[in-house]
Formats: structure tokens, sequence, C-alpha cells
């Protein structure tokens, strides 16, 4: 139990503080559904309630990937996050079904719903809330890459280094982004609805919030389909092939793959040395390199492997 509780303390804070907004603003949303039967409302419901369960998924999967390797799993459990996220996206893949499903109901028998203002004033509050928690996990994503930006620069540094943020920070920024442009489109759909007798608009809304959430559920499924298979990261590995060969006693590079495991990375590297070098320097080479390349954020776990210089330079990069 001890133990667990510390593992929880190291789970992705954004994905944590997204999961308690989002349950929140589900029980919020469900009530005024009930209260007020607005088809657009509905969806949101669905929304928030996949982008919670997804969000504690994220929190728990991110803690249990930070429990050290055993006898049995010697790698670790870096990549635990990545088939979380696989198992969390069914769950919004079915909210995904059910909001299209309700709309395509509500297009072709549309009702007037109630509770204008009460409509309104709830999406209004869940978008403030929702484009926060997305503000947090810009944040976050600059931070993990070591740039100092403020203001509206956050908003396109984030948008431009989505690709490097860690698994949670990205799940979390994808389906708040989602849900605020989401709740902003409900808006429009019940002022459209409420003063005008055009109420299938509703039904239209939910079905393009749901196809936002099969978005969400298609990059993520395919972005942690590879973190689980295992894959290379390439920038990495041109940064620490560039930080290997400015190394001395470094003649080349024959080989080298940088993994994802999970939210962590393990480098494997083989390089050439003199061959007339003792085992003792060799082994001094060995460890200054894996401290050096161990210093890079991320890195967890260093190979390294020695090849004699075939005087041919392989490293491109």
């Amino acid at each position: 139990m001890g133990e667990l509780l510390r593992l929880l303390k190291k789970g992705n804070k954004s994905a944590m503080l997204a999961g308690i907004v989002n349950a929140i603003i589900a029980i919020i949303k469900g009530m005024t559904f009930i209260l007020t039967g607005n088809v657009a409302m509905f969806a949101e419901t669905m929304h928030s309630l996949g982008d919670a369960a997804n969000q504690f998924f994220v929190f728990i999967g991110s803690a249990l990937s930070k429990k050290t390797p055993t006898a049995r799993f010697p790698n670790g459990f870096g990549r635990l996050v990545n088939l979380v996220l696989l198992g969390a996206v069914l769950v919004v893949g079915i909210m995904s079904f059910e909001t299209i499903r309700e709309g395509f109901r509500h297009i072709l028998h549309p009702m007037e719903s109630s509770g204008f203002i009460l409509n309104v004033s709830v999406l209004g509050i869940a978008v403030i809330l929702e484009a926060t928690v997305l503000y947090k996990a810009m944040k976050e994503i600059v931070h993990d890459e070591d740039i100092e930006v403020k203001g509206i620069n956050i908003l396109f540094q984030s948008f431009k280094r989505l690709r490097n943020a860690k698994p949670a920070t990205k799940l979390v920024f994808m389906e708040d982004l989602v849900a605020t442009g989401g709740g902003i489109l409900a808006i429009i759909a019940v002022i459209i609805s409420n003063f005008t007798a055009y109420h299938q608009v509703e039904g239209i809304a939910s079905i393009l919030i749901g196809l936002m959430m099969f978005f969400v559920v298609g990059k993520v499924f395919l972005d942690n389909a590879a973190g689980a298979i295992g894959e290379a990261d390439e920038k990495m590995e041109g940064k620490i092939g560039s930080l290997v060969m400015k190394d001395p006693d470094v003649k080349d590079i024959q080989g080298i793959n940088v993994i994802k495991e999970g939210e962590d990375f393990h480098v494997e590297i083989e390089i050439e040395i003199d061959p007339t070098l003792t085992v003792a320097v060799a082994d001094d080479i060995k460890d200054r390199l894996e401290k050096k390349i161990l210093t890079e954020k991320g890195i967890t776990d260093v190979l390294i492997e020695f090849d004699e210089d075939d005087g041919l330079l392989n490293w491109k990069k």
C-alpha cells in the first residue's frame, strides 16, 4: 500500500487535475441534461464523462509506469502508460458512438428543449474550466522542452512541440482542446435552437462533437500503439549521436537506438574505438559516456557496446 501511494505521487499532475475537473463538469452537465432534455448537453455530458474516465486511467497508468524494474520485468514498466491509454480509448470510443447516435435520433425527431439560460451558463462555465486545464497542459508541454515563453506564445509553442510531449500530457491536451471546442459548438447550437425553429441544430452539434471525440480516439490509439510496440525517437538519436561523437576517444558510431519506454528513453549504442586501447581505458570511456548520456532529460537506461575502428565513417547525422 505504501509503494502504491508513493507511485501515485509521481503520476501525471495534468491528468489528475483534468480528471477531477471533468468529473465535476460531467455531473453538472448530466443534471442539466436531465432538467432540460437538451441533446447538445447530452453530447457534452458524454464527452466529459469519457474524458474524466480516460484521464483517471492516464493518471494511474503514468504513476504505475514509474515502478522500479524487477527480475521478471528488467526493462521496467515505462510502456504500461501506453497500454493503459490503449484501454482507455475504448471508453471514449463507446461514448463517441452514443453521442453520434443520439444526435441522429434528434435530427430525425427534433424536440424543443427548455432551460436556455441554464444550458448556456453551465456550458460557459465548463468551457472556462476546460480551457484552464488546456492551458496548464500547454504550459507543461513547453516546460518539458525547457523553453521559457509567456503569453500567447505558449499557445503556438505547445502546438509546435506537441509531438514530443509525454503521452499522458498529450492526451490531456488533445481531449481538453476538443472539449473546449465542443463546448463552444454546443453553446452556438443551443443559441440557434432557442432563437429559431431549427431545433435539429442540437443534433448536428451532437454528431460533430462525437466525431471530434472519435478523432481523439484514433490519434491516441495510433500514438500509443506505436509506444506499446516500442517506437524509436529519431530526434533523440541524433542528439545522443552528436554528443557521443564529441568524445575524443570515439572514432565512429556503428548503430544507435533510442526507444521510448512510456515517458522515458532507453538508449543502446555501438561505438568504434582504437583497438589498441586496454580494457581499463575502454571501461573508463564507457563510464564517461554513460554519465554524459544520462544527463539528458528522460533517459533512464544506457547500454554501450564497443567495436574496433574500421577506418570508415558510418555516422551521418
